[in-house]
């Protein structure tokens, strides 16, 4: 006989219809009630011998049969076997933690990580408290260069939590933690599947250098209240791996939410008329889709399923087909406001009024990664690949990014505000992660993922550099860059490399990426999708390469042989080149992001 799940909990009679139906099912198939059951038993009680059909998840005191699902490939690696940390591997291969509940589809139960490892539970708790920590933190400090350390360290910290969940990961395991039910079925649960896991570790690696920018450029331009700035920033991370680690739909909303509430401080920190009303802007338009869209596609998701976890194949497979689908769909996709998909975009360009930092924040490392993010995770593990792909009622998805994806570049084009040029890039480049997964194949949701992560290094180099041409020459207009180049070449340097891979040029993330969606679009035969990704290539250099060749080969403006002006400060000048180097080395060291992109599909 295999072993079952060795799950060392008692098992005592709930306190509700549930617990005690569940107990009542246990005592019919071992011979009649019994108080104080052991699943695995122990050397000094009888217990229970041990069952392949039974698993208790050990933190919820529940039954359930260990029979893997039919959809789930790891069913074919072998017995699972939940053993004590610190066990040998006997008995069976070691627990991706995953179990079949009848009533939920695949469900995970919580499994204790290889020997001397620390438990996945831990783990994901505190990679969530070390952010909310240092916030606090944050605000205790009283000396500047305290405060600054300790953001750094929590960073730092932060990223080392998550580094070593790519090992279970990549191995077939999805480490959980359940929070709190907050309702029969539908509790506040952590998971991370290969998705979350790409954008926790892009979250919390660019946070690091997010936050040696942020010290430097708040420092440099004078700006007040940077203890409450470095505070929301951690709270905005925090709740960014929230949902970057949302273990069902519920959980994402909520984190979801705290993310917009998180970041509204920090667009309206300048404190004058016009961040107020970009603040409202972005509330009102965040708050109002998700509400009155998100919430409701949530909410007919459970109507229509009585679950609200992600599910590999898709949470919908068993729905029948019909508009119904596409309806739901457009609730998700619009109501996710911050995939700033058209014409819910327009809150993205008006926050351009925010330090440079928190444009970083918004474009390449949580608000609106979190948005495109959300939606893939929703067409893969809500509505299915395959499932989307074998309906028509889903494909007006791909005309409407493509529409935004060119419209977008094109509205670029007009815009002389160098930060308003990158917020319209942003529309479109974003749109092409969204516009890769509406192709519904393997290799679209592969490209989608690798786009997420070239886009975050590229913009955010972009970006960085836009603040660093503010600080130190008070630039902020395309028409004011000419010959700017000569007296920051660092700078213009590693725009150069984030421009050029926004257009897609080689040796860049972004060729990688758009090289894995020409592929995908001309397998699945997606003639339109190929012109629009041909078209918009040459629209993006359209609107970058005049600033390169601005700065770096035209004479300033009157006459003189350098610009006046002078190299950024330090900490801005190493963040951006770090930023730069990335860019380049997702293309030239792709394999682990590869990897976790393709367990996703």
């Amino acid at each position: 006989m295999d072993p079952g799940c060795f799950c060392r909990r008692r098992l005592v009679p709930g306190r509700h219809a549930r617990h005690r139906r569940l107990h009542r099912q246990m005592a019919a198939r071992v011979g009649g009630p019994r108080q104080g059951l052991v699943v695995g038993g122990r050397a000094d009680r009888p217990g229970l011998a041990p069952d392949p059909g039974l698993c208790l998840e050990s933190d919820r005191d529940r039954l359930f049969p260990a029979t893997p699902g039919p959809t789930d490939e790891r069913s074919r690696r072998g017995p699972l076997v939940h053993a004590p940390a610190g066990a040998g591997a006997g008995g069976g291969q070691h627990c991706p933690g995953l179990c079949h509940r009848p009533d939920r589809g695949l469900g995970r139960a919580r499994c204790p990580g290889p020997a001397g490892g620390r438990h996945p539970m831990s783990v994901l708790a505190w990679i969530l408290a070390t952010p909310l920590l240092g916030a606090l933190l944050v605000l205790l400090a009283r000396r500047p260069l305290v405060r600054d350390v300790v953001l750094l360290f929590i960073a730092v910290a932060t990223f080392l939590q998550v580094v070593p969940l790519v090992t279970p990961v990549l191995a077939g395991g999805r480490p959980a933690f359940t929070l709190l039910e907050v309702l029969p079925g539908v509790p506040l649960a952590l998971e991370v599947e290969p998705l979350g896991l790409i954008f926790a570790l892009l979250a919390s690696g660019l946070w690091i250098v997010a936050s040696l920018y942020s010290i430097g450029y708040m420092r440099a331009n004078n700006a007040p209240g940077q203890s409450r700035f470095h505070a929301f920033f951690a709270l905005s991370i925090a709740a960014t791996l929230g949902v970057a680690m949302a273990g069902n739909l519920f959980t994402l909303f909520l984190f979801y939410e705290a993310l917009t509430l998180a970041t509204y401080p920090l667009v309206t920190h300048e404190g004058t008329p016009e961040a107020r009303r970009a603040g409202r802007r972005y509330l009102g338009t965040l708050l109002f889709t998700s509400i009155a869209l998100f919430l409701v596609g949530i909410l007919w998701t459970y109507s229509l399923t009585g679950r609200l976890d992600f599910a590999p194949g898709g949470l919908l497979g068993q729905v029948p087909d019909g508009p119904m689908i596409g309806v739901l769909l457009a609730l998700y996709v619009f109501g996710i406001g911050k995939a700033a998909l058209m014409p819910v975009h327009g809150w993205l360009p008006a926050a351009m009024v925010a330090p440079t930092p928190v444009s970083a924040l918004l474009h390449a490392v949580a608000v609106v990664k979190a948005g495109v993010f959300s939606v893939v995770k929703v067409i893969v593990y809500v509505f299915g690949v395959d499932r989307l792909a074998s309906t028509g009622s889903a494909d007006w998805l791909a005309w409407a990014a493509g529409f935004t994806v060119v419209v977008a570049s094109l509205i670029a084009l007009t815009r002389d505000n160098l930060k308003a040029r990158l917020a319209y890039s942003t529309v479109s480049q974003l749109s092409y992660v969204v516009l890769a997964a509406a192709l519904y194949v393997p290799a679209g949701i592969v490209a989608a993922a690798v786009h997420l992560v070239a886009h975050a290094f590229g913009k955010i180099t972009l970006f960085f550099a836009a603040g660093a041409i503010y600080t130190a020459a008070h630039k902020t207009r395309v028409s004011e860059l000419d010959g700017l180049g000569r007296v920051m070449p660092w700078t213009f340097a590693a725009f150069t490399v984030g421009a050029l891979s926004m257009i897609g040029v080689p040796l860049t993330a972004g060729f990688l990426s758009k090289w894995l969606f020409l592929e995908g679009a001309m397998d699945s035969q997606a003639w339109g999708v190929v012109l629009v990704l041909a078209g918009s290539t040459v629209l993006n250099a359209g609107y970058f390469l005049p600033i390169v060749h601005r700065a770096f080969f035209r004479a300033p403006a009157g006459g003189q042989d350098h610009a006046p002006g002078h190299e950024a400060p330090l900490l801005l000048v190493v963040a951006l080149s770090l930023t730069a180097i990335a860019t380049a080395a997702v293309f030239f060291v792709p394999d682990l992001l590869l990897d976790l992109a393709r367990g996703v599909a």
